[in-house]
């Protein structure tokens, strides 16, 4: 039987990742009836495109879609999962603004789950979209014997 992660678990194993504690991710809503996870995440220099631009850099856009769509899924089940397939649209650039990621499944099926993942600026537009499956098959010690 799994065991749903409420917000301050979720906190938890975001801080005991080294790369996620590195993004800086902090929970702000967990929804298990309409299965949404919501994550916010400041701007910082290391996140930037160009030196001193205040530009969203893509490839940290593209770790926080995956991350929170993960544990959207992850939240209902108890743990992170694998990714299986990723993608991501941008949309508009993202410029000295923190984000708004708000992640909602799909579809938690045995072997796997779809979310997809909304990228808010701090106007509330929308600068990336995002869609990932992952591997809800979960493995325990007892099937490792």
């Amino acid at each position: 039987m799994t065991q749903r992660l409420d917000a301050q678990q979720l906190a938890d194993r975001f801080y005991h990742s080294p790369f996620i504690r590195w993004l800086n991710l902090s929970v702000k809503e967990v929804n298990y009836h309409a299965q949404t996870l919501t994550v916010t995440v400041p701007m910082r220099p290391e996140f930037e495109r160009k030196a001193d631009s205040g530009q969203w850099h893509g490839g940290p856009l593209a770790s926080i879609i995956d991350t929170v769509g993960d544990f959207a899924l992850g939240m209902l089940l108890g743990q992170g999962l694998p990714t299986i397939n990723f993608r991501v649209d941008y949309l508009r650039p993202a410029i000295h603004t923190d984000l708004t990621v708000v992640a909602t499944v799909r579809r938690l099926g045995r072997t796997v789950g779809v979310a997809d993942i909304d990228v808010l600026n701090d106007h509330q537009q929308v600068v990336a979209i995002g869609r990932a499956s992952y591997a809800t098959t979960l493995s325990t010690p007892e099937d490792k014997k």
